[in-house]
Protein backbone atom coordinates (compact mmCIF):
# COMPACT_ATOMS: atom_id res chain seq x y z
CA UNK A 1 0.00 0.00 0.00
CA UNK A 2 2.62 2.30 0.92
CA UNK A 3 4.58 1.70 -2.13
CA UNK A 4 1.54 2.33 -4.29
CA UNK A 5 0.36 5.45 -2.68
CA UNK A 6 3.95 6.56 -3.38
CA UNK A 7 3.96 5.61 -7.21
CA UNK A 8 0.29 7.59 -7.49
CA UNK A 9 1.39 10.40 -6.27
CA UNK A 10 4.79 10.69 -8.16
CA UNK A 11 2.54 10.28 -10.97
CA UNK A 12 0.10 12.74 -10.25
CA UNK A 13 0.52 16.81 -11.69
CA UNK A 14 1.85 18.72 -9.35
CA UNK A 15 -1.60 20.36 -9.06
CA UNK A 16 -4.60 17.94 -8.23
CA UNK A 17 -7.50 17.94 -6.13
CA UNK A 18 -6.21 14.77 -4.75
CA UNK A 19 -3.07 15.47 -4.14
CA UNK A 20 -3.45 16.65 -0.16
CA UNK A 21 -5.05 13.68 0.43
CA UNK A 22 -3.06 11.57 -0.81
CA UNK A 23 -0.13 12.70 1.01
CA UNK A 24 -1.86 12.48 4.00
CA UNK A 25 -2.91 9.17 3.57
CA UNK A 26 0.23 7.93 2.36
CA UNK A 27 1.84 9.61 6.08
CA UNK A 28 -0.78 8.38 7.59
CA UNK A 29 -0.20 4.66 6.24
CA UNK A 30 3.79 4.60 7.34
CA UNK A 31 3.18 6.05 10.26
CA UNK A 32 0.70 2.67 10.89
CA UNK A 33 3.05 0.25 9.58
CA UNK A 34 5.62 1.47 12.33
CA UNK A 35 2.76 1.36 14.82
CA UNK A 36 2.50 -2.24 13.76
CA UNK A 37 6.29 -2.71 13.90
CA UNK A 38 6.38 -1.74 16.97
CA UNK A 39 3.49 -3.55 18.44
CA UNK A 40 5.32 -7.06 16.90
CA UNK A 41 8.46 -6.43 18.72
CA UNK A 42 6.73 -5.65 21.93
CA UNK A 43 4.98 -8.91 21.37
CA UNK A 44 8.71 -10.68 22.23
CA UNK A 45 7.99 -9.82 25.51
CA UNK A 46 4.56 -12.05 26.12
CA UNK A 47 6.30 -15.30 27.09
CA UNK A 48 4.24 -17.58 28.45
CA UNK A 49 5.02 -20.83 30.46
CA UNK A 50 3.34 -22.79 27.74
CA UNK A 51 3.42 -23.13 23.62
CA UNK A 52 2.62 -19.91 21.73
CA UNK A 53 1.89 -19.24 18.21
CA UNK A 54 1.63 -15.80 16.50
CA UNK A 55 0.40 -15.40 13.03
CA UNK A 56 0.14 -11.79 11.40
CA UNK A 57 -1.79 -10.33 8.77
CA UNK A 58 -4.06 -13.39 8.09
CA UNK A 59 -6.91 -13.10 6.40
CA UNK A 60 -9.61 -15.93 6.27
CA UNK A 61 -13.06 -16.96 4.68
CA UNK A 62 -16.52 -18.61 5.35
CA UNK A 63 -18.17 -18.66 2.31
CA UNK A 64 -18.19 -15.20 0.81
CA UNK A 65 -17.79 -13.80 4.52
CA UNK A 66 -13.99 -12.45 4.36
CA UNK A 67 -12.26 -11.07 7.53
CA UNK A 68 -8.57 -9.71 8.08
CA UNK A 69 -6.52 -10.27 11.41
CA UNK A 70 -3.59 -8.29 11.98
CA UNK A 71 -2.45 -10.94 14.35
CA UNK A 72 -3.98 -14.58 15.79
CA UNK A 73 -1.81 -15.55 18.81
CA UNK A 74 -2.64 -19.37 19.82
CA UNK A 75 -2.06 -20.75 23.17
CA UNK A 76 -2.65 -23.74 25.00
CA UNK A 77 -5.58 -22.21 26.68
CA UNK A 78 -7.58 -20.02 23.39
CA UNK A 79 -6.51 -18.03 20.76
CA UNK A 80 -6.21 -14.23 20.82
CA UNK A 81 -6.92 -11.85 18.03
CA UNK A 82 -4.43 -8.59 17.78
CA UNK A 83 -6.48 -5.66 16.22
CA UNK A 84 -4.36 -2.56 15.70
CA UNK A 85 -5.62 0.87 15.50
CA UNK A 86 -3.45 4.03 13.94
CA UNK A 87 -5.67 6.29 15.77
CA UNK A 88 -3.38 9.10 17.25
CA UNK A 89 -5.00 12.07 20.13
CA UNK A 90 -7.25 12.37 22.91
CA UNK A 91 -9.95 8.93 22.77
CA UNK A 92 -12.79 8.89 23.94
CA UNK A 93 -15.36 5.79 24.74
CA UNK A 94 -18.56 6.78 24.93
CA UNK A 95 -20.75 3.74 26.71
CA UNK A 96 -23.64 5.93 26.77
CA UNK A 97 -24.28 6.65 23.03
CA UNK A 98 -21.71 4.06 21.59
CA UNK A 99 -19.99 6.67 19.80
CA UNK A 100 -15.54 6.22 19.78
CA UNK A 101 -14.17 9.66 18.83
CA UNK A 102 -10.94 11.59 19.37
CA UNK A 103 -9.63 14.72 19.61
CA UNK A 104 -6.74 15.70 17.25
CA UNK A 105 -3.38 18.27 18.48
CA UNK A 106 -5.61 20.78 16.79
CA UNK A 107 -8.68 20.03 18.96
CA UNK A 108 -10.70 19.29 16.26
CA UNK A 109 -12.97 16.18 16.85
CA UNK A 110 -13.18 13.10 14.22
CA UNK A 111 -15.70 10.80 14.74
CA UNK A 112 -14.39 6.87 13.74
CA UNK A 113 -16.51 3.57 14.09
CA UNK A 114 -16.04 1.87 17.08
CA UNK A 115 -13.00 -0.64 17.35
CA UNK A 116 -15.52 -2.98 19.90
CA UNK A 117 -17.55 -3.40 17.33
CA UNK A 118 -14.97 -4.73 15.15
CA UNK A 119 -13.31 -6.94 17.35
CA UNK A 120 -16.67 -8.37 18.65
CA UNK A 121 -16.98 -9.60 14.80
CA UNK A 122 -13.65 -10.78 14.40
CA UNK A 123 -13.83 -12.79 17.43
CA UNK A 124 -17.92 -14.62 16.38
CA UNK A 125 -16.00 -15.08 12.97
CA UNK A 126 -13.02 -17.01 14.28
CA UNK A 127 -14.93 -18.90 16.57
CA UNK A 128 -17.18 -20.07 14.09
CA UNK A 129 -14.15 -20.68 11.83
CA UNK A 130 -12.97 -23.15 14.09
CA UNK A 131 -16.62 -24.82 14.89
CA UNK A 132 -16.50 -25.75 11.88
CA UNK A 133 -13.03 -27.77 11.80
CA UNK A 134 -13.78 -28.94 15.02
CA UNK A 135 -11.00 -27.04 16.84
CA UNK A 136 -11.82 -26.62 20.29
CA UNK A 137 -10.46 -23.30 21.22
CA UNK A 138 -11.88 -20.15 23.03
CA UNK A 139 -11.23 -16.90 20.97
CA UNK A 140 -10.94 -13.38 22.92
CA UNK A 141 -9.03 -9.93 21.75
CA UNK A 142 -7.28 -7.16 22.48
CA UNK A 143 -7.28 -4.04 20.39
CA UNK A 144 -3.86 -2.34 20.53
CA UNK A 145 -3.57 1.40 19.69
CA UNK A 146 -0.10 1.52 18.53
CA UNK A 147 0.28 5.74 18.00
CA UNK A 148 2.83 7.17 20.52
CA UNK A 149 1.15 10.26 20.97
CA UNK A 150 -2.44 8.39 21.63
CA UNK A 151 -4.16 9.03 25.49
CA UNK A 152 -7.15 7.35 26.68
CA UNK A 153 -9.54 10.16 27.96
CA UNK A 154 -12.65 7.84 28.72
CA UNK A 155 -12.23 3.94 28.60
CA UNK A 156 -14.81 1.35 28.24
CA UNK A 157 -15.44 -1.48 31.03
CA UNK A 158 -14.97 -4.80 30.16
CA UNK A 159 -12.88 -4.22 27.48
CA UNK A 160 -9.34 -5.44 26.47
CA UNK A 161 -7.83 -2.21 24.79
CA UNK A 162 -4.30 -0.59 25.34
CA UNK A 163 -1.18 0.92 24.28
CA UNK A 164 1.57 -0.89 22.36
CA UNK A 165 3.93 -0.72 25.62
CA UNK A 166 0.92 -2.16 27.58
CA UNK A 167 0.67 -5.26 25.34
CA UNK A 168 2.55 -8.22 26.96
CA UNK A 169 0.37 -7.18 30.64
CA UNK A 170 -2.99 -7.60 28.54
CA UNK A 171 -2.12 -10.57 27.24
CA UNK A 172 -1.13 -12.18 30.36
CA UNK A 173 -4.57 -11.28 31.77
CA UNK A 174 -6.30 -12.45 29.19
CA UNK A 175 -4.51 -15.52 28.96
CA UNK A 176 -4.99 -16.70 32.23
CA UNK A 177 -8.93 -15.66 31.62
CA UNK A 178 -9.13 -18.54 29.55
CA UNK A 179 -10.10 -21.97 31.50
CA UNK A 180 -7.40 -24.92 31.83
CA UNK A 181 -7.87 -27.70 28.98
CA UNK A 182 -7.46 -30.96 30.46
CA UNK A 183 -5.64 -31.66 27.64
CA UNK A 184 -3.84 -29.30 25.26
CA UNK A 185 -4.57 -28.70 21.72
CA UNK A 186 -2.05 -29.57 18.78
CA UNK A 187 -1.34 -26.17 18.46
CA UNK A 188 0.60 -26.80 15.26
CA UNK A 189 -1.87 -28.45 13.24
CA UNK A 190 -3.82 -25.80 14.02
CA UNK A 191 -1.46 -23.24 12.98
CA UNK A 192 -1.35 -25.20 9.54
CA UNK A 193 -4.64 -24.99 8.99
CA UNK A 194 -4.87 -21.51 9.17
CA UNK A 195 -2.08 -21.01 7.31
CA UNK A 196 -3.34 -23.17 4.78
CA UNK A 197 -6.79 -21.30 4.60
CA UNK A 198 -5.19 -17.29 4.14
CA UNK A 199 -7.25 -15.97 1.82
CA UNK A 200 -5.02 -12.90 0.50
CA UNK A 201 -6.37 -9.57 0.20
CA UNK A 202 -7.07 -8.63 -2.93
CA UNK A 203 -6.41 -4.22 -3.15
CA UNK A 204 -8.29 -2.40 -5.61
CA UNK A 205 -5.96 -0.54 -7.97
CA UNK A 206 -6.07 2.94 -6.59
CA UNK A 207 -7.06 5.12 -9.44
CA UNK A 208 -10.46 3.17 -9.31
CA UNK A 209 -10.26 3.17 -5.62
CA UNK A 210 -10.03 7.33 -5.10
CA UNK A 211 -11.87 7.91 -8.41
CA UNK A 212 -8.84 9.22 -10.37
CA UNK A 213 -8.84 8.79 -14.25
CA UNK A 214 -5.95 6.65 -15.64
CA UNK A 215 -5.46 9.84 -17.92
CA UNK A 216 -5.26 11.78 -15.26
CA UNK A 217 -1.58 10.57 -14.28
CA UNK A 218 1.37 10.48 -15.87
CA UNK A 219 2.66 6.82 -18.06
CA UNK A 220 6.11 5.97 -18.91
CA UNK A 221 8.75 3.90 -17.69
CA UNK A 222 10.45 5.82 -14.26
CA UNK A 223 14.55 6.16 -14.03
CA UNK A 224 15.79 4.54 -10.66
CA UNK A 225 18.75 6.36 -11.16
CA UNK A 226 17.25 10.11 -10.80
CA UNK A 227 13.41 9.46 -10.70
CA UNK A 228 12.94 10.76 -13.96
CA UNK A 229 9.59 9.42 -16.40
CA UNK A 230 10.41 9.06 -19.76
CA UNK A 231 12.68 6.21 -20.01
CA UNK A 232 13.25 4.48 -23.99
CA UNK A 233 13.22 1.63 -25.10
CA UNK A 234 16.91 1.26 -26.94
CA UNK A 235 18.58 -1.88 -28.00
CA UNK A 236 16.99 -4.38 -25.85
CA UNK A 237 17.41 -2.25 -23.10
CA UNK A 238 15.63 1.00 -21.36
CA UNK A 239 17.55 4.03 -21.26
CA UNK A 240 16.69 7.26 -19.31
CA UNK A 241 17.14 10.55 -21.36
CA UNK A 242 18.38 12.83 -18.84
CA UNK A 243 20.84 10.84 -17.16
CA UNK A 244 22.07 7.96 -19.48
CA UNK A 245 21.26 5.60 -16.93
CA UNK A 246 20.67 1.93 -18.51
CA UNK A 247 18.84 -0.60 -17.40
CA UNK A 248 17.13 -3.91 -18.70
CA UNK A 249 14.22 -4.73 -16.66
CA UNK A 250 13.18 -0.82 -15.98
CA UNK A 251 9.95 -1.98 -17.24
CA UNK A 252 9.40 -4.71 -14.52
CA UNK A 253 8.42 -1.54 -11.87
CA UNK A 254 6.41 -0.08 -14.41
CA UNK A 255 3.95 -3.01 -14.86
CA UNK A 256 3.90 -3.37 -10.96
CA UNK A 257 2.94 0.08 -11.06
CA UNK A 258 0.14 -0.45 -13.42
CA UNK A 259 -1.52 -3.31 -11.98
CA UNK A 260 -1.56 -1.44 -8.32
CA UNK A 261 -2.66 2.10 -10.30
CA UNK A 262 -4.80 1.33 -12.94
CA UNK A 263 -6.04 -2.26 -13.82
CA UNK A 264 -5.59 -5.49 -12.55
CA UNK A 265 -5.15 -6.91 -16.37
CA UNK A 266 -2.92 -5.35 -18.87
CA UNK A 267 -3.43 -6.08 -22.80
CA UNK A 268 -0.48 -5.41 -25.50
CA UNK A 269 -2.01 -2.26 -26.20
CA UNK A 270 -1.84 -0.81 -22.82
CA UNK A 271 1.54 -1.86 -22.22
CA UNK A 272 2.76 0.08 -24.91
CA UNK A 273 0.79 3.00 -24.38
CA UNK A 274 1.72 2.52 -20.45
CA UNK A 275 5.64 2.21 -20.98
CA UNK A 276 6.25 4.04 -24.48
CA UNK A 277 6.71 1.03 -26.70
CA UNK A 278 6.29 1.10 -30.26
CA UNK A 279 6.16 -2.27 -31.47
CA UNK A 280 3.71 -4.68 -30.99
CA UNK A 281 6.14 -7.53 -30.78
CA UNK A 282 8.60 -5.95 -28.87
CA UNK A 283 5.98 -5.92 -26.31
CA UNK A 284 4.55 -8.86 -26.63
CA UNK A 285 8.14 -10.40 -26.46
CA UNK A 286 8.55 -8.11 -22.90
CA UNK A 287 5.37 -8.89 -21.62
CA UNK A 288 5.69 -13.17 -21.75
CA UNK A 289 8.76 -12.81 -19.81
CA UNK A 290 6.92 -12.99 -17.12
CA UNK A 291 4.96 -15.56 -15.18
CA UNK A 292 1.37 -13.86 -15.69
CA UNK A 293 -2.22 -15.64 -16.40
CA UNK A 294 -3.49 -15.21 -20.29
CA UNK A 295 -6.71 -15.06 -21.43
CA UNK A 296 -8.31 -14.20 -24.99
CA UNK A 297 -6.45 -14.11 -27.98
CA UNK A 298 -4.67 -12.08 -30.45
CA UNK A 299 -5.55 -8.38 -29.67
CA UNK A 300 -8.04 -9.06 -27.08
CA UNK A 301 -5.46 -10.95 -25.41
CA UNK A 302 -4.85 -10.50 -21.24
CA UNK A 303 -2.01 -10.54 -19.07
CA UNK A 304 -3.22 -10.66 -15.37
CA UNK A 305 -1.05 -11.14 -11.78
CA UNK A 306 -1.38 -14.60 -11.12
CA UNK A 307 -3.49 -14.77 -7.60
CA UNK A 308 -1.42 -16.09 -4.76
CA UNK A 309 -2.94 -19.21 -2.58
Amino acid sequence: MEEALSSLIGRLPAVHLQRNYLVGKLHRTVAGIRGEERMRQRFIEFQPDEDVHALWDVGLAIGSWKTQFDGIVLTNRGAIIIDSKNISGRLHFDDKTSEFYRFDSNDVKEVFDDPRIQLNKNIRFLSKWFARRKIHLPVNGLIVFTPKSCEFIARPKGKHLCKVYQMPEYLFQILKAFPLEAEPPNLLKIKKQIISGHVPYLRTPLCGKYYIEASEIRNSVQCQACQAYGMERIKKSWQCPDCGHRDRQAHKLALSEYFSLIDEHITNQAFREWCGVESRSVATRLLTQFDFEISGESKARKYSLKKRV
